[in-house]
């Protein structure tokens, strides 16, 4: 995976130093992501895979809420020239500040928390692979800000960081 020890001992400094700095939660706009993947979305960012260079990610999302209360959020996924992906996550709210689903990419339980204008996700995915992600909630409840890593055996070898907007 790694070219050599100091390529490998570089990233573990980037990930050290990039990694002190958390996203800022505020007590005010609080992030229901149900609420704020119903209707259109659409999400600008950079996706930066370990020794490859960066590409641009654009992601198209129309969700809905089924009468039980779940969220189904299709997805259409650009990743620089690659063929159009789709995907779909469910979730549904499981208690105060929590929430649970699935998404196609996952091989396991997709584990949902808010607090504030932070959202955080986690779900495993194949390879020994796991994803974490923080979206920020902007004031306003119209953007978030999404910083999503993703690890293979604790080690990151991508990233994503990505603007998504509420449409409808």
């Amino acid at each position: 995976m790694f070219r050599s020890a100091s390529a490998k001992t570089g990233l573990l400094a980037a990930v050290l130093v990039g990694g002190c700095g958390g996203p800022a939660v505020a007590q005010g706009t609080a992030f229901d992501p149900i609420a704020f993947f119903a209707g259109r979305t659409a999400g600008e960012g950079e996706l930066k895979i370990l020794l490859k260079d960066a590409q641009p990610l654009r992601v198209q999302g129309q969700g809905r809420v089924e009468t039980d209360g779940t969220l189904v959020l299709d997805q259409q996924v650009r990743r620089g020239e690659r063929v159009l992906e789709r995907r779909q996550w469910r979730m549904r709210k499981v208690g105060p500040n929590r929430y649970r689903g699935t998404l196609t990419d996952a091989t396991g339980p997709v584990e949902i928390e808010t607090r504030g204008n932070l959202l955080t996700i986690r779900y495993p995915m194949k390879g020994s692979m796991s994803v974490h992600q923080s979206l920020v909630l902007d004031g306003a409840g119209r953007t978030a800000l999404n910083r999503m890593t993703i690890s293979k055996l604790g080690v990151p070898v991508a990233r994503i960081i990505e603007t998504i907007r509420k449409l409808d």
